[in-house]
């Protein structure tokens, strides 16, 4: 796998025209009497004030992407995330996931550090991380554990426009694992290792492992 290729063929991909026009093939979040919050996402992330650190399991080089990102482009769909009037559910890689795909993606034998990790992140090009941003949202519903470990075969349309495929996989009789099918065939497809961040509100987050990928790569 390479940097340059990877850019070069995601910036291919187009941003979906508008994601109020988005349509979700998934279970909403059930009703209740409460209405849900508007937290928005970005207030969750931006939370952590300390930046790249030694915790595999926060998401600095998340909230540095999407950062980076609106600040080259303020009008850029990825500024849903902090609207917490809108409904969506995030997939949002750690700070282990994202180390772990630049170390794939440049074929180093050993992890990278955060910094380094979104230095070649960012190396991609703007564009490039907006959509792979765009590919970890779902636009118009919220999604909890509850829904998604009943979502097996569920298709859930990104606000870049490819779906991603829920495939729950149960262990033991009661353990369920929810897992989503990217658009690469031959990379392990990432797992939810933590459910409703944010729960309560119409912005709901869940942790995975691995970057979604919106390309197959070789």
């Amino acid at each position: 796998m390479n940097i340059a290729r990877l850019a070069a063929r995601t910036a291919a991909g187009a941003v979906a025209a508008a994601l109020a026009a988005t349509a979700v093939a998934a279970p909403a979040q059930a009703g209740g009497t409460k209405s849900p919050g508007t937290t928005s996402l970005a207030q969750v992330l931006t939370k952590d004030l300390r930046g790249f650190d030694h915790n595999p399991r926060d998401f600095d080089i998340l909230t540095r992407a999407v950062l980076t990102v609106l600040e080259a482009k303020p009008d850029s769909a990825v500024a849903v995330l902090a609207d917490g009037t809108v409904a969506l559910t995030a997939f949002i890689p750690n700070d282990a996931a994202f180390r772990q795909l630049v170390r794939e993606i440049t074929g180093s034998r050993t992890l990278p550090s955060e910094s380094t990790a979104f230095t070649a992140v960012a190396g991609l090009g703007v564009d490039t991380v907006e959509n792979v941003l765009l590919y970890h949202v779902v636009p118009g519903a919220t999604i909890d554990r509850r829904a998604a470990v009943k979502a097996d075969g569920a298709e859930l349309t990104t606000a870049l426009g490819p779906a991603l495929e829920v495939d729950v996989r149960t262990y033991w009789h009661w353990y369920r694992q929810v897992r989503l099918i990217d658009a690469d065939t031959d990379d392990r497809d990432p797992r939810v290792i933590r459910y409703d961040i944010n729960r309560g509100n119409k912005q709901i987050a869940h942790v995975i492992d691995r970057v979604l990928r919106p390309i197959d790569l070789p």
